[in-house]
């Protein structure tokens, strides 16, 4: 990605991105780069993706190549994934047994030529429904995050985690979901920790 192609303003903790990139996978990386820095506390993402119109398809061609990717990852079960493309934009839905086979599905698509973006409402319906324990989810982001966990707190209801209080970042608040997601038996993640950069200064 040139850097060129992207404006950046930061104010107080709130970063704007704005410019065109001629592709989606390039506004996901600009995106991603931004909530990694520490300090950052909000994001406005106004990047818009445009490409020369030799790379533009019809509708039936992308999503055939769309349904084409999704069926050759083996971490897709694509037949419980229905597609619908609409002027490059990819709207993803149905049920599945596991938050990574959610992400797998998206990351998938990011690269595909003609996508301008997508929208990923696809459910999590475990398989499995042992109770899950508060302390298993705990330990893990302890394990994971042992110097930003101290004012994680969670709470468990039904097949619903509820991350709340305070890290200094906005990579370590996705990191917490992330881990909080491979929990067997879970549903839903809340994510309402909120992101002080001056915490634990």
């Amino acid at each position: 990605m040139n850097a060129a192609e992207i404006g950046v303003t930061a104010k107080d903790g709130v970063v704007s991105l704005t410019g065109v990139v001629d592709s989606y996978a390039k506004k996901m990386e600009a995106e991603n780069a931004a909530k990694k820095v520490i300090g950052v506390n909000a994001l406005v993402e106004k990047i818009e993706v445009k490409f020369p119109n030799s790379w533009s398809k019809p509708m039936l061609k992308l999503l055939h190549e769309v349904l084409t990717v999704l069926k050759s990852n083996w971490e897709v079960p694509n037949d419980k994934i229905t597609v619908k493309v609409e002027d490059g934009w990819v709207t993803l839905e149905g049920k599945l047994h596991w938050n990574y086979q959610k992400e797998a599905a998206k990351r998938a698509i990011n690269y595909l030529t003609g996508v301008k973006g997508v929208t990923n409402n696809i459910t999590i319906k475990s398989k499995i429904h042992d109770l899950i324990e508060q302390k298993d989810v705990e330990n893990a982001i302890r394990r994971s995050l042992p110097f930003e966990d101290n004012d994680i707190k969670v709470k468990v209801a039904g097949t619903t985690v509820t991350l709340s209080g305070t890290v200094n970042s906005w990579y370590h608040q996705g990191e917490a979901g992330r881990i909080a997601w491979k929990t067997p038996g879970i549903w839903n993640v809340k994510n309402d920790l909120t992101v002080d950069y001056y915490y634990n200064d």
